[in-house]
């Protein structure tokens, strides 16, 4: 499966982005797709998932309330609705699948995106 992330930029604090992710192939059964991110510096962190059955949902605390995921099976897509952007998100965003998982590991994830580079600049 290649996953294939966009939508990232440079935008202002308060503002927003939509991410986007799309998987290739079908004929692979996602069970869950997740965003995580990673700071210059920083280890690679957890942003948000979804089940891509149940379209259950979970998301990191530095991010509730503020991002939302989404996903459109028809598509194989995943979305990423950020809002209320600090500085602080500034990052790269990953987009992940896994046919089996269905958490905030992400080394339990089989495949990856090559990432989409998000700044927020104060």
């Amino acid at each position: 499966v290649q996953l294939q992330a966009s939508g990232g930029g440079l935008v202002q604090a308060g503002g927003s982005l939509r991410l986007s992710c799309a998987a290739s192939r079908r004929s692979i059964r996602i069970n869950s797709m997740g965003w995580f991110r990673q700071a210059p510096g920083k280890e690679r962190e957890f942003v948000s998932n979804i089940n891509w059955n149940s379209g259950s949902t979970s998301y990191a605390d530095s991010v509730k309330g503020r991002f939302a995921i989404s996903r459109d099976n028809a598509k194989n897509t995943v979305y990423l609705q950020m809002n209320s952007l600090k500085p602080e998100d500034t990052a790269v965003y990953y987009c992940a699948a896994s046919t089996w998982y269905y958490g905030s590991s992400a080394p339990m994830y089989e495949f990856w995106g090559q990432g989409t580079l998000v700044t927020v600049s104060s």
